[in-house]
């Protein structure tokens, strides 16, 4: 099977079956998807739903959490992974959202990742989820899936497998593709142990060709 026909093959179910797929953070405006995505940093998104809540109530806006001080940040957020960092790096992303950008969230990528705490794949969330733009966002899930699916080759990175995506999926789909293969990484083609049988696209899947010949 050619690569373009597995992608028109594996998008078109996607479509039909999934034409709702959304962030799984709670968020309520962009600050608050931001402080979440900064969060999630290898960490679940369930994880990070269960401190939101208390984090929003005590620091609802990028002024509010500008002024806190780095351990009354860590106190909230010491249940996730790497709580010493992330605080640090909401302190400064707030600090510089406040004064570099007048508390906007900036649209950008390359703003975005000027943010503390904030990488490319981080950028790509913001920039898809808040500002609808066509960008696609690559963490963990996306990148196993990709490759496993067959609908990227070889890549190495983050960046490759971005690159190799955005090629075959058309501007308007890259938002939402984004959490096709998220929740489908997170649900069904998991890492240690794929439910292919469970799968809807297993008849486009390179990895299922070989598997089910085993």
């Amino acid at each position: 099977m050619q690569r373009k026909e597995r992608f028109n093959l594996v998008l078109t179910w996607f479509k039909e079956n999934m034409p709702i797929a959304e962030t799984e953070l709670q968020y309520k405006t962009p600050y608050q998807l931001l402080v979440a995505v900064i969060l999630s940093a290898q960490c679940t998104d369930k994880r990070v739903n269960m401190i939101t809540p208390a984090f929003f109530k005590d620091y609802p806006t990028a002024e509010k959490l500008a002024e806190a001080e780095i351990p009354e940040i860590y106190e909230l957020i010491k249940s996730i992974s790497y709580p010493n960092n992330k605080a640090k790096h909401l302190s400064g992303m707030a600090k510089m959202l406040v004064n570099n950008f007048n508390s906007v969230v900036p649209s950008d990528i390359d703003k975005l990742q000027k943010l503390p705490g904030v990488g490319r794949k981080s950028a790509n969330v913001i920039a898809s989820v808040v500002y609808d733009k066509p960008t696609l966002a690559v963490d963990t899930h996306v990148f196993r899936v990709s490759a496993r699916i067959g609908l990227t080759t070889n890549a190495k990175t983050p960046l490759e497998t971005e690159k190799q995506l955005i090629k075959y999926i058309p501007e308007n789909l890259r938002a939402i593709a984004h959490h096709w293969l998220i929740l489908h990484g997170r649900y069904i083609c998991v890492a240690r142990k794929p439910k292919c049988g469970e799968c809807g696209i297993s008849a486009y899947c390179k990895y299922y060709e070989k598997f089910k010949d085993e």
